[in-house]
C-alpha cells in the first residue's frame, strides 16, 4: 500500500501543480480539464483502494459480531422457552397436587376423627365402669351402715325392753350371778 501511495502522490502532486499553472498561465480549458479528470481518477482509485483495502474486514467483524449476537439471542430465545414451559408443566401439575392434597388432608381428617371418637368411646367406657363401681362401693358402704345403724336401734330396743323388765330385785340376783361366776373362774384357775 505504501508503495502504491508512493507511486500516486507525485503523480497526484504533478497533476495539482500542472493544473494550477495552466490556470495561471491561460491554456486552453480542454487541457486544464483533462488534467482536473485525471487528478480525480487518481483521488478516486486512491479512495477507493482505501475503501476496498479498510471496508470488507470492518464488514466481516461486524457480521460476526452480529451472527454471534443473534445465535445468543436464539440461545437466550431457547432457554427462556424451556424456562416457560417447565413453569407450564409445574403450574399444571398445580391442580393436580393441590386436588391431591385436599384428598390426603380429608383422609387424615377422617382417621383423626375416627381415632378421637374410639378414644372417646374408650374414655366414657371406663367413666361408666368407674362410676358403676363407685355406685356398688356406694351400694355396700350404704348397707354397712345400714346394718351399723340397724344393729344399734336393735340394741337400744332390747336395752329399753330389758330396763322395763327389769326391776331391783332381778338386778341384784343378775350382778349377784354374775359376781360368783367370776370367783368359779378364778379359782378354777
Amino acid at each position: 500500500m505504501k508503495r502504491r501511495l508512493r507511486l500516486f502522490l507525485p503523480v497526484f502532486l504533478l497533476g495539482s501543480v500542472v493544473c494550477f499553472a495552466q490556470e495561471k498561465g491561460g491554456e486552453s480549458g480542454d487541457a486544464l480539464a483533462v488534467w482536473r479528470w485525471a487528478n480525480f481518477a487518481i483521488l478516486a482509485a486512491g479512495l477507493g483502494y482505501l475503501l476496498v483495502k479498510t471496508l470488507p474486514p470492518f464488514f466481516t467483524s461486524r457480521t460476526s459480531s452480529i451472527q454471534k449476537e443473534i445465535t445468543d439471542a436464539q440461545k437466550l430465545k431457547r432457554d427462556s422457552e424451556e424456562r416457560a414451559e417447565a413453569i407450564m408443566k409445574r403450574v399444571s401439575r398445580l391442580a393436580a397436587d393441590i386436588e391431591a392434597f385436599r384428598v390426603q388432608s380429608r383422609a387424615e381428617m377422617e382417621r383423626e376423627g375416627e381415632r378421637i371418637r374410639e378414644q372417646a368411646a374408650t374414655h366414657i367406657r371406663k367413666l361408666n365402669e368407674q362410676a358403676q363401681g363407685e355406685i356398688e362401693s356406694a351400694g355396700k358402704a350404704a348397707r354397712r351402715e345400714l346394718r351399723v345403724y340397724a344393729a344399734e336401734l336393735a340394741l337400744d330396743l332390747a336395752g329399753q325392753r330389758i330396763r322395763a323388765r327389769l326391776d331391783a330385785a332381778t338386778e341384784a340376783g343378775l350382778v349377784d350371778r354374775f359376781v360368783g361366776d367370776l370367783k368359779r373362774r378364778e379359782s378354777s384357775n
